[in-house]
C-alpha cells in the first residue's frame, strides 16, 4: 500500500509541532498536570499576579530556556514545601512549557 505523500508530510509536521526540549524528553506529561491540579497552582498564582494567573508565565524576558523554567518550579517546590522528586519537577516543567512557553 503507498501512502500519500502529504499523510507523511502532515506525520512529520506533527511530530516537529509537538517537539519538546531535551530536558523534558522523558517528562510524563500525565504526572505533571495531575501535580500541578492537585497542588492549586493556579490559585498560588492568581494570588500573586491576579487575575487568572497566566500573567505568571510571561514576565519579561524572564524565563528563556527549559533550564530556567525547570528553575522556577524547582523554586516554587523549595518555597511551598511541595516535597516534589526531581522527575516530578521535570513533568511540571514539561507541561508549563507545552502549554505556556513552548521552548523547542
Amino acid at each position: 500500500m503507498k501512502i500519500p505523500t502529504f499523510a507523511i508530510a502532515g506525520f512529520f509536521l506533527s511530530n516537529v509541532a509537538m517537539a519538546q526540549p531535551a530536558l523534558f524528553k522523558d517528562a510524563d506529561f500525565k504526572l505533571g498536570a495531575q501535580l500541578i491540579a492537585q497542588n492549586n497552582c493556579d490559585s498560588c498564582h492568581q494570588k500573586r499576579v491576579g487575575g487568572n494567573g497566566s500573567a505568571i508565565y510571561k514576565p519579561q524576558g524572564r524565563i528563556n530556556t527549559p533550564g530556567f523554567l525547570r528553575g522556577m518550579v524547582e523554586q516554587c517546590n523549595t518555597e511551598l514545601n511541595l516535597g516534589f522528586f526531581p522527575e516530578e519537577v521535570t513533568a511540571v516543567a514539561a507541561v508549563l512549557n507545552r502549554d505556556h512557553y513552548k521552548f523547542k
